[in-house]
């Protein structure tokens, strides 16, 4: 019987040759050229991947399928940015992209991001679409592909453009005349040769770590998070480097660490590039976030009298608001932002290159920064923590998230937040909010209070409103 194939809200994913499969990918793909083919023509559509394992081989068979069904594949040679893709199928003015990546996950995994003709994430409707047309495909499909293996396709080098428009974007200038040193960490993925030439471009002296292709990404995910980045730190130890910028497989994601070593939630460094942005590109059109993301940026939103947008969780939400210029920065907690006049999805190059920049036409540490910021709005402290349940305690507690809880841990829940699972607002401005996994039994509690001494309380009673059900 055929697998199913699901897109959630970055697309499909799943283990290589467990159910991510060369076949599997035909399938997928018939499906998403069936989508396509509703489209206005011409048809054409950018094929791209990060540097996972059989990303050439996925490539291929996807250009083929593409081309049995009538679209023109333009494939991308070399392993590419997801924003790198974005910007070619608006520059290009493609039907859209199919970009084999797993992101963040860890290196059994790949996965296909489809990007529609505007460069952002596919909406629901549209994967919608997608799914349905595979389920047509039936359990033991023949999906058509080109057979002539001596086949060359349209190729493209998204990069030369996708750098123009960051140097564009971004004063590197700035960051080269502050005489800043940084340490620059892709996690051996897509991003490699893209962040690190700019800034050299630009002569600031940059350090990079992990700077060559490993399918086993040094045998974990390749998430630029606090507990993975210690090469990063022993070469900013030794560089005398005053800042790490790092992104993700795919470079949709970033991490950021300080002059003293401290690795920087991307709740605050969306924070600070909002207020930096404001400040120092006077764009003040809006801001959106995440539901799961940090009410400091409510806060500054109100500080600056800007419009606050809250969407559900996953980035093809910000990327509308972004095609509609409506907001100046858009981004969520799990280290994804981009900005106005850019790609309307996630770009973890422009994010690094963008703290680069504040850090170095402020001539403050990021700490001092986010010290200042709370000054002016009061104090924020977001904690997030994934719970493994039983499939019978994640029955239970998907029935619980369905009341409209009156307290927790004592405190009187004054709001109840449903844009995205629930989150309760209580009476002193503190707050948690749940979501459950699609893919796995999971529960997600974003937690989020006004003081680090209150923090771990309210922590303790979101993980017994979870074990509770």
């Amino acid at each position: 019987m055929s697998t199913a194939i699901k897109f959630g809200t970055s697309g499909w994913r799943s283990i290589i040759a467990d159910n991510f499969t060369v076949a599997n990918v035909r399938r997928a793909v018939a499906g998403i050229s069936a989508y396509v083919l509703t489209q206005p023509a011409p048809h054409r559509v950018l094929v791209g991947r990060d540097p996972r394992f059989l990303g050439e081989t996925f490539v291929d068979e996807a250009a083929r399928v593409l081309a049995a069904h009538g679209i023109t594949p333009i494939v991308i040679p070399e392993a590419a940015p997801t924003p790198a893709i974005s910007y070619a199928v608006r520059t290009l003015k493609a039907s859209g992209a199919i970009n084999f990546t797993a992101s963040h996950n860890p290196p059994e995994y790949n996965g296909i991001k489809f990007s529609t003709h505007d460069g952002a994430p596919a909406l629901p409707e549209v994967t919608r679409q997608i799914e349905a047309a595979i389920v047509a495909l039936g359990e033991d499909p023949v999906v058509p592909r080109l057979a002539d293996t001596s086949a060359k396709f349209e190729t493209c080098d998204v990069k030369p453009a996708y750098l123009a428009r960051i140097e564009e974007l971004v004063d590197l200038k700035a960051i080269a005349d502050a005489g800043l040193k940084i340490v620059f960490d892709p996690f051996w993925g897509a991003a490699r040769g893209y962040t690190s030439e700019l800034l050299t471009r630009a002569g600031v002296a940059v350090t990079t770590v992990h700077d060559y292709r490993d399918v086993l990404f040094g045998n974990h995910a390749p998430e630029p998070d606090d507990h993975l980045l210690g090469d990063a730190r022993a070469a900013m130890r030794e560089a005398g480097a005053s800042l790490i910028i790092a992104t993700d497989g795919d470079a949709d994601r970033f991490g950021v660490v300080d002059a003293d070593g401290t690795f920087l939630q991307p709740n605050y460094v969306i924070a600070l590039l909002f207020d930096y942005l404001v400040e120092t590109r006077g764009w003040r059109n809006g801001v959106a976030k995440s539901v799961a993301t940090t009410n400091l940026i409510n806060a500054l939103a109100e500080h600056h009298q800007v419009p606050l947008y809250e969407t559900p969780v996953g980035f093809k939400y910000i990327g509308e608001l972004i095609l509609a210029d409506k907001i100046a920065i858009g981004g969520e907690e799990s280290a994804g932002l981009t900005i106005r006049g850019h790609v309307p999805e996630k770009d973890g190059v422009i994010a690094g290159l963008l703290v680069a920049e504040m850090v170095a036409r402020r001539g403050k540490s990021l700490g001092q920064q986010l010290t200042e910021l709370f000054g002016k709005v009061g104090s924020f402290y977001p904690v997030r923590e994934n719970f493994h349940l039983t499939e019978e305690a994640k029955a239970a507690f998907t029935q619980k998230l369905k009341t409209d809880p009156t307290e927790l841990g004592g405190r009187r829940v004054t709001s109840v937040v449903r844009t995205d699972g629930l989150k309760l607002v209580l009476e002193d401005g503190s707050w948690v909010c749940y979501r459950l996994s699609g893919t796995e039994p999971v529960v997600r509690a974003y937690t989020e209070s006004r003081s680090a001494a209150d923090m771990a309380r309210l922590s303790a009673a979101a993980k017994e409103f979870v074990l509770a059900s």
